[in-house]
């Protein structure tokens, strides 16, 4: 029964990180076809618009031009993220854990789709007000899952939390 129980919670995740992927991949259209080539679409005038770029990079253009870097990492990256979401535990206290593990996963397919596709990644949210780096719903997905990663880290999962999940995702060898 806790078998099936979790194959039930992964197909769910599966089908979350596909629906996540569809809603960054769908925004990211939605640039193509309205933003490229035109001025930018202001929503809050001095704080936020919406400006197409296309970057080659990563996280505000750092390693640009290094396509067949990240076409060999975010493969392994995302490998990594999926084993750990597949053995982190069905529980109601690594719920929030599962659910980082599984927008970490769409924020990182979901731009190596464009990376694959394109040979650079849509961005195009912009706040003006503070000059920050123009980003995607992809970017949205990472960042906002590492941060709540580590507000859980430091003032949610104690220790004997950490401990455990350390022993969950260690690989048993059979031989």
């Amino acid at each position: 029964m806790k078998e099936r129980k979790n194959i039930f919670f992964i197909c769910l995740d599966i089908l979350i990180i596909c629906l996540l992927v569809f809603l960054d991949q769908i925004t990211k259209l939605g640039a193509i076809n309205f933003l490229k080539d035109k001025d930018d679409f202001t929503i809050i005038k001095g704080v936020l618009s919406l400006h197409y770029l296309e970057n080659t990079g990563a996280a505000f253009s750092l390693l640009e031009g290094k396509q067949l870097l990240f076409s060999i990492v975010t493969p392994v990256f995302g490998i990594v993220l999926l084993y750990i979401m597949i053995k982190i535990p069905k529980s109601k206290k690594f719920l929030p854990l599962n659910y980082i593990i599984v927008f970490l996963i769409a924020g990182a397919v979901g731009n190596y789709i464009d990376r694959i596709m394109n040979h650079y990644v849509v961005d195009f949210i912009y706040f003006s007000l503070i000059n920050f780096p123009v980003f995607n719903v992809a970017d949205c997905y990472v960042t906002v899952s590492v941060i709540i990663l580590f507000i859980l880290i430091i003032f949610f999962y104690k220790d004997e939390d950490l401990d455990y999940l350390k022993q969950c995702l260690r690989i048993k060898n059979n031989g």
